[in-house]
């Protein structure tokens, strides 16, 4: 009896080893360089879909800032509860404009420049009128599928410390596996 008891409790001092010992290696990485991320809504088709599970790079932005057509996982600023996921379109200082159904940039008071947005569909247009000049520390975020997706237009540009950080991996459906190389759009 004593000998199964003591086997026991070897046993279970192992599991706990074990237990301690991955949690010690699982922890800081999920809460410090990768985080899972389940997409709900339309608001990023076709390129995001709804119940697509992704992996979010936390670690990146700690060494450079957000380039803009990358993907981020931000904090909705009326709700920071919520999480939001979005498209960079504008940059710290940019001029932003949405006009005649589309996007159009602006540097440092210069001229406007069309952006070009080969991620969207060519059926895809920007609603809404609106003029944005983004100071230090803000950006302009729109979803993919503009029809349907609350961001800037409607909650205004959004600042660096709400952005979580960029999608990595699409985990989930294993059919759409995919590695997502950070993006720089030009203007």
């Amino acid at each position: 009896m004593w000998q199964n008891l003591k086997a026991f409790l070897l046993f279970l001092g192992e599991v706990l080893k074990v237990v301690v010992v991955s949690l010690a290696i699982i922890l800081p990485i999920r809460y410090f360089l990768v985080q899972p991320f389940y997409v709900k809504g339309a608001s990023m088709e076709p390129n995001f879909y709804d119940h697509d599970y992704l992996l979010i790079d936390e670690i990146s932005y700690r060494f450079h800032e957000p380039v803009r057509g990358e993907v981020v996982v931000l904090r909705y600023p009326r709700d920071r509860s919520q999480f939001f996921i979005k498209r960079v379109i504008g940059l710290p200082g940019e001029r932003v404009v949405v006009k005649e159904q589309k996007v159009w940039l602006g540097q440092n008071g210069g001229e406007l420049k069309l952006l070009a947005e080969p991620y969207l569909g060519e059926w895809v247009r920007t609603q809404g009128q609106q003029d944005i000049t983004l100071q230090a520390e803000q950006y302009y975020v729109l979803g993919d599928n503009r029809s349907a997706s609350l961001d800037s237009r409607s909650f205004g540009p959004i600042v660096r410390g709400e952005i979580i950080g960029r999608s990595w991996v699409r985990a989930w459906p294993f059919d759409r596996w995919t590695v997502f190389k950070p993006a720089a759009l030009a203007l």
